[in-house]
């Protein structure tokens, strides 16, 4: 309910509103909130406040329920809009090999190809924590490798037996991607009519 005496009333139909109760007012004038209340009813719609904490309070004249309705439906798009961050691990050895080496860097390319954040670690295991110096080359040398794909948020780190570094796709990878998507999804779509088209021929051709 709308107590104070005064409100503005806005919107880009209060010029509507006017010419419907033949009535001289335009989107931003001040006037008093039970006049306003009124020019609702007339034309059977609400006096929904906007800005409650404007002074006067801001006001639309609509129809409550399809505003609320709009509302929800723009809180939905801006879930299914949101995208949740995936962050996937790859785990070293201060003494990891170059074999093993590479086929981590190709599976950690394809994260990043897929918008996806990559933590990679080396875990010292009893005395290989003498080995530090060893384990931030190799993920130097790792970061080296994806730079193309992926940034690094900040320089390896030391937590507790383990030295991190996370590595984010940048935009380039992320729209390759998504163009990956679609275009697998369309190729999909034209695997799919073709095969309809096949079985419209053969059913033509029995009929025949």
């Amino acid at each position: 309910m709308i107590r104070d005496p005064e409100i503005r009333l806005v919107g880009d139909n209060v010029t509507d509103v006017a010419k419907e109760l033949d009535i001289n007012i335009g989107p931003g004038d001040v006037h008093e909130t039970r006049r306003a209340k009124q020019w609702a009813r007339d034309i059977g719609l609400d006096l929904v406040m906007i800005s409650p904490k404007a002074d006067p309070p801001v006001v639309k004249i609509i129809d409550y329920k399809k505003f609320l309705y709009q509302q929800k439906q723009r809180e939905k798009e801006l879930k299914a809009n949101t995208v949740k961050t995936v962050v996937k691990e790859v785990r070293f050895g201060p003494n990891t090999d170059d074999h093993d080496f590479e086929f981590k860097v190709r599976h950690a390319r394809g994260f990043l190809e897929d918008g996806a954040k990559v933590k990679a670690y080396v875990h010292f295991r009893g005395r290989s924590i003498v080995f530090k110096d060893r384990g931030e080359l190799l993920l130097l040398r790792f970061m080296k490798e994806l730079e193309d794909l992926g940034q690094a948020e900040a320089m390896p780190k030391m937590e507790k037996r383990r030295m991190n570094v996370m590595i984010q796709p940048k935009k380039s990878a992320k729209s390759a991607s998504a163009k990956k998507k679609i275009e697998a999804k369309k190729r999909q779509s034209a695997i799919e009519q073709a095969e309809i088209d096949k079985k419209m021929v053969a059913v033509a051709g029995e009929e025949e």
